[in-house]
This record gives structure tokens, sequence and C-alpha cells, in this order.
């Protein structure tokens, strides 16, 4: 995401269609961000790795709400589209990653029914708002 107005639909809308109950997580944190790792570890278990804590469990049906239901307002450094520094899932639609609190998203999608569904998601945004490229 190159546009730093652009609101969390978008993202929202993505994880909604590829995110399912009973698929395994990461999230990954800061070490600092304690708020975020105290709701995190609600949801799974937590490791430090480094500056990092790693958070892995399976998505229940309380954590598909919150990311569609949070809007973060810290917003000073990044345009936030969750809380969650890093969100990787792989199921058997896709293979994600969510990073930089949702700013940047990396995404192998297995379907052409997928595939058109992102893009038809993406499209109502100008080359201004994102760089999509693909692999």
């Amino acid at each position: 995401m190159v546009d730093n107005t652009v609101s969390s639909e978008w993202w929202k809308t993505i994880i909604h269609h590829f995110l399912r109950v009973g698929d395994n997580f990461e999230l990954r944190c800061w070490e600092e961000e304690t708020q975020e790792i105290l709701q995190a570890e609600r949801y799974g278990v937590a490791t430090t790795e480094g500056h990092e804590v790693s958070i892995k469990g399976v998505i229940v049906d309380e954590l598909l709400l919150e990311l569609m239901e949070e809007t973060p307002t810290d917003k000073e450094i990044y345009n936030k589209m969750t809380k969650y520094f890093t969100i990787n899932v792989k199921n058997e639609l896709c293979n994600i990653c969510s990073e930089h609190y949702g700013t940047e998203m990396y995404i192998v999608i297995y379907s052409d029914v997928d595939v058109l569904f992102f893009e038809q998601v993406m499209k109502q945004y100008s080359d201004d708002c994102f760089s999509i490229g693909e692999w």
C-alpha cells in the first residue's frame, strides 16, 4: 500500500475471504507491543524470538471477528490495517502474509476463482494507492 489514506476495507475484505476458522496462524509482534501480545495470547501460544514474539494457534470465530472489527488508531508511522505486525496463514485457498500492520501483503492464491476475487477487490483502487506485482 503506497497511499497512506486508504481505508482498511480492502484488507478486511481479503482477510474475510481467505481466512477460515480452524486455520493455523502465526501472529508476530514486537516485544514492546505488550497489549497486542496479551490480546493475541487469547488465541495461541507465545514464544519470544529475539525482539519479536510469535503467537501460534488455530483461528477461532473471536479472532476473525476481532480482525474484521478493529480499527487501529495508532497511525503515526503506518496506516495500520491491524494491530498485529505480521499475520501468517496457509490454508487450502492461499498462503497469505500480512506484514507491517497490514500495509504489505504477500499472497499466493491457489485457484483462478480466488485470483479473480482478489483482482475484483483491488481494481477499485488506482495505481497511486497500491503497488501490485505478480510472481
